[in-house]
């Protein structure tokens, strides 16, 4: 089948588009990425369609299966998000939730403390950002929904210590994958002054949207900055006692699992830890049987960067699970209960897990109309230098809002930035692809398509596009000061003075935010 070639074409941006668009009116993720899926379809194609039903049907496929065999990578989030429903499950079973909710309310004396509690795990627990945000959700939900923290600023709380945390850190999923690719523009350049990981420490004081939409997070969390839709919500979870309206409804899982009277914080505590350590173990395993292969010597940094990280998620999984399991069996609750909770738990996982299908599958259509292409020929010709890094953060921002993948977006303009950074002035090199790297985290925050941003909202288990439209005022704010950074750093070339400026214009933002809050609250309590 010949598609049609839109890689310099703005028709490139319309299936992304209109999916995003419908997704915001209607609030219907699975119809408007279904209508994005089969625009595109159209449109390369031709608008034939019996070929266009066939090229469906092949992306649709290729989801599961790549090159003749299964898609592990797919699948292995697949079944990663398995095993963690059915061990969140069994941890309700065991009563270890409403145990820890019991411990922590006597230790949490706050709603603020609920939340600074979940933003803490969220830096903490950096290996990947899908582990990221399911695990912190799971420990973290007992404790928020106690205090009447709204599932929709949980899901905030996730999605940005996630992949911000996950992109500062080397010893990630992230830092592997950015580090594998910097390494080769390194060598295209000559740049030897620089080692791969020597340059990703340098770049972390350059991402300023991933530093400070972290801060951004502590100050939310500490001075209760409610803006946008996100006050509504807060205000809904306050009210939930006396409002029966479904948005407060949504609030309570109802997943009809009896909690049993016998649990222990242990019972909580002891199948995440395991998972985290059965997790880092196995992409260290993973990653050295890998360096093994290729004859290179056993280091951790090289482990990580070689390492498999479905496959990792996957074992540590198990392992999660397998302790869970132990957990009930020794409370001798009945195999009728504990069979009927793993498969509640593996079904509270469908509706992310179908998601997750359209996504990436919008995501090969992108790919094959080549948006990104179009996208990156914006920056190309005659611009000042200077702008390039305020230029290629907005741009990155862009295509990774418009392809729902931070990640796609690393791998197609980190060599682009590194082309025009060797094209103009080498000493730009490293601001460029810190621009790059902000931007794309920016735009999969925004992004109603990105598996982060859906996998944050399944953390919270709170209505996803409830989830992207109150995370965008703080997702933009952070934006706007990133922006001031990143015009100072093209100008004077100097990573201090951007960077404490960019501290300055967060600040004031925060104070901004705040006053608003206050405003809003004081005429909240004059009606």
């Amino acid at each position: 089948m010949i598609l049609v070639d839109f890689a310099l074409s703005p028709v490139s941006v319309l299936p992304p588009l209109i999916a995003l668009t419908l997704a915001i009116v209607t609030r219907q993720v699975l119809l408007s990425l279904g209508v994005g899926i089969i625009l595109g379809g159209l449109l390369l194609t031709d608008f034939s369609l019996i070929n266009s039903a066939s090229y469906i049907g092949d992306t649709v496929k290729g989801v599961f299966i790549e090159d003749g065999g299964i898609n592990s990578w797919n699948m292995s989030i697949v079944a990663f998000l398995l095993l963690l429903g059915m061990m969140t499950a069994l941890l309700t079973l065991s009563g270890g939730t409403r145990a820890f909710a019991f411990w922590a309310q006597q230790r949490v004396k706050s709603k603020r403390g609920s939340k600074l509690l979940a933003a803490f795990l969220g830096v903490f627990i950096f290996i990947d950002d899908y582990f990221n945000s399911l695990a912190v959700g799971a420990i973290s939900r007992p404790v928020t929904d106690r205090y009447k923290v709204s599932r929709a600023k949980l899901a905030y709380i996730l999605d940005s210590t996630a992949a911000p945390m996950c992109v500062l850190m080397p010893a990630s999923s992230w830092g592997a994958y950015i580090m594998t690719i910097i390494s080769g523009i390194l060598v295209t350049h000559g740049m030897t002054e620089y080692s791969p990981i020597g340059a990703y420490l340098a770049l972390i004081p350059m991402n300023f949207y991933a530093v400070f939409a972290l801060l951004m997070v502590f100050a939310v969390a500490w001075f209760q900055l409610d803006i946008g839709p996100m006050r509504k919500h807060e205000e809904n979870c306050n009210l939930a006692e006396s409002d029966n309206s479904s948005s407060v409804n949504e609030l309570s899982e109802d997943l009809n699992i009896t909690e049993s009277e016998n649990g222990k914080v242990s019972d909580l505590i002891l199948p995440i830890v395991a998972l985290i350590i059965a997790t880092v173990v196995f992409m260290l395993t993973t990653g050295g049987n890998a360096l093994a292969e290729s004859g290179k010597e056993f280091s951790v940094l090289g482990a990580f960067e070689n390492t498999d990280v479905g496959t990792s998620l996957v074992y540590g999984g198990l392992v999660g699970l397998l302790v869970s399991l132990i957990t009930v069996f020794m409370q001798k609750l009945s195999m009728s209960d504990i069979f009927t909770t793993l498969w509640i738990g593996a079904k509270s996982m469908f509706g992310a897990i179908l998601i997750l299908i359209f996504a990436w599958s919008i995501g090969s259509v992108i790919g094959d109309m080549k948006t990104g292409a179009y996208l990156s020929s914006l920056v190309q010709g005659n611009i000042d230098y200077h702008w390039l890094p305020v230029i290629l953060f907005l741009l990155s921002g862009l295509m990774a809002f418009s392809t729902g993948t931070s990640w796609g977006t690393f791998g197609i303009m980190l060599p682009i930035a590194g082309d025009m950074a060797g094209a103009t002035d080498l000493a730009m090199m490293l601001p460029m692809l810190g621009a790059v790297l902000a931007g794309s985290v920016f735009g999969d925050h925004c992004s109603p398509i990105s598996d982060t941003t859906i996998l944050s909202s399944t953390g919270a288990r709170c209505n996803h596009i409830d989830h992207v439209a109150t995370q965008l005022p703080y997702a933009l704010s952070v934006a706007f000061i990133s922006c001031i950074g990143y015009v100072l750093l093209g100008m004077t070339g100097s990573v201090a003075v951007s960077f404490a400026a960019t501290f300055v214009a967060f600040v004031a933002v925060c104070v901004a935010l705040a006053m608003i809050s206050k405003a809003k609250s004081s005429a909240l309590q004059k009606a």
